[in-house]
């Protein structure tokens, strides 16, 4: 087990690169950065206004891969995102055109307006790395990362996303308002030019690559496993919870913390590092028998998790 000093660097100047145009929400663009090492994708669930498509737009600028971001409507077709085969009369052939899903970095935008069915075209993408088009599979780019956002508050003209949807997203995070003081300090970098102008490119695919074969290779001690099994057991075990983690879950948790050690300069996983990311791994995974507003979802699991014995 080493410090890591190198790496952390790379990951701390990302994480201050996208706050050049993300005010005061350190902790978020830290998690996103966690998914995004970590070979997961991330659900940003918030009000209109807040700053989602701000803060995966600032993500992917500085990366110096391909970036594509889809505007989900209720009109929306698979084929739209996974792309259409189109008969060429010149050559009598049928010619593949690529859709917006082979792209490093994919904003789904409002994922939740588009129907059931287009949404699932993001299944095997998303949990494969590949679309299946006419019968034949192709891989998408590597890496691929996608950022899928939804309004929690609209109803009308919306599709819940399915829980199979919903768990190939490795995190769910939410932006919030700013205080006083960080909308201030935003209105100050915005004038004159966008707040976007801010962010630079810092990092090359290959760069990125190698970044996510480090956390990979980040170790984790068989006490370390035991601590998410019984994090995951509660939440099956809680009466106030109607489904609680999955095994995927587990997975998720562990593939999470190794992103988060890994931006806290470590090559292994500690207990603090479930703790920090279990709330957002979980959040979006277990169902509640009464509705809960995410403040109180996340209070409930944070309750749960201080709970759990270490070891």
């Amino acid at each position: 087990m080493q410090e890591l000093p190198n790496t952390s660097k790379v990951t701390a100047e990302l994480i201050k690169n996208i706050s050049a145009a993300v005010v005061g929400k350190d902790e978020i663009i830290r998690m996103m950065v966690v998914a995004l090492i970590s070979r997961g994708h991330v659900l940003l669930e918030d009000v209109p206004g807040v700053g989602k498509t701000l803060l995966a737009k600032s993500l992917a600028k500085s990366i110096s891969g391909s970036f594509k971001r889809v505007q989900f409507t209720s009109d929306l077709l698979p084929s739209d995102i996974t792309g259409v085969s189109i008969y060429n009369q010149k050559t009598s052939e049928f010619e593949y055109n690529e859709g917006p899903v082979f792209a490093n970095v994919v904003l789904a935008d409002e994922i939740n307006r588009g129907t059931p069915r287009t949404q699932s075209s993001l299944l095997e993408a998303m949990e494969e790395q590949q679309v299946s088009v006419d019968g034949i599979s192709r891989k998408l780019p590597v890496p691929f990362f996608v950022i899928g956002t939804q309004n929690p508050i609209e109803s009308h003209g919306t599709f819940p996303l399915p829980d199979s949807q919903m768990d190939r997203f490795l995190l769910s995070l939410s932006v919030g308002y700013p205080d006083p003081d960080q909308e201030v300090e935003m209105l100050i970098r915005q004038s004159g030019h966008s707040l976007l102008d801010n962010v630079k490119t810092l990092i090359s695919v290959s760069d990125l690559l190698a970044l996510q074969n480090s956390v990979s290779a980040v170790s984790a001690r068989k006490e370390i496993y035991e601590y998410i099994v019984r994090i995951i057991s509660a939440t099956r075990e809680n009466q106030e919870i109607l489904l609680g983690g999955s095994p995927r879950a587990s997975v998720a948790m562990l593939n999470a913390a190794k992103g988060f050690a890994f931006t806290d300069s470590r090559d292994y996983v500690v207990p603090d590092d479930l703790k920090k990311v279990a709330p957002y791994v979980l959040a979006h995974r277990i169902m509640t028998y009464r509705k809960m507003s995410r403040r109180q979802l996340l209070e409930l699991l944070e309750k749960i998790i201080a709970k759990v014995p270490v070891s």
